[in-house]
């Protein structure tokens, strides 16, 4: 007999190392558990971050003064992915002409936009800007002087500052395709001072 396997059935002659056997398998089930915790948190938290939390230095004035030069904002991939932009929305885009660039959306897919006597029209409609007590009056209208039709996934920007702004009336940018939408413009994170929402 062994004496710490008294009680065992005589054909567990090795309780004890059956015993050994239950308690490694139980450490091994914990810490496989923690593994899959720990990389679904970091999955989660990845997803977070790539999805909402990443950034962007906006370069010029041309969305002054919503977004100054050197702002750093956070850019919400899935609002473009998951939904179709809204009117208004600031978003970041990029094409081979004019890299990444921020603008605000001011023309829908299968709308027809165009620029006129400083006045921006929509389908025939002069749009209005929410916050604006009046309308800017834009001094160049480029290629919407004329009236533009935009395609199923097309849309048209323009910079807050549209007189300092290189956007979709310019062929070095042009009408924006949503392939080419990388994210919408949430918030800023600096300057401190100006920390917040972005709208």
């Amino acid at each position: 007999m062994r004496g710490d396997n008294s009680d065992c059935p005589p054909f567990l002659f090795l309780c004890g190392e059956v015993m050994n056997y239950d308690y490694d398998d139980s450490l091994l089930r914990a810490v496989i558990s923690w593994i899959v915790e720990a990389a679904a948190v970091i999955a989660l938290a990845w997803f977070c971050v790539y999805t909402f939390g990443s950034g962007e230095v906006n370069l010029g004035q041309s969305m002054s003064p919503a977004i100054l030069d050197g702002d750093r904002v956070l850019i919400d991939r899935a609002a473009v992915k998951l939904s179709r932009p809204e009117r208004f929305d600031i978003i970041l885009f990029s094409t081979e002409k004019s890299g990444n660039s921020i603008k605000r959306i001011i023309g829908l897919p299968g709308e027809t936009v165009q620029i006129r006597d400083g006045e921006v029209l929509i389908d025939g409609e002069a749009l209005k800007q929410p916050g604006e007590s009046a309308p800017q009056k834009i001094a160049v209208a480029g290629q919407a002087e004329n009236p533009l039709t935009l395609g199923e996934d097309e849309y048209f920007v323009l910079g807050d500052n549209r007189d300092a702004s290189e956007d979709s009336r310019f062929d070095s940018v042009g009408l924006v395709e949503r392939r080419n939408l990388i994210g919408k413009v949430w918030f800023r994170t600096a300057p401190f001072e100006r920390m917040g929402r972005v709208k």
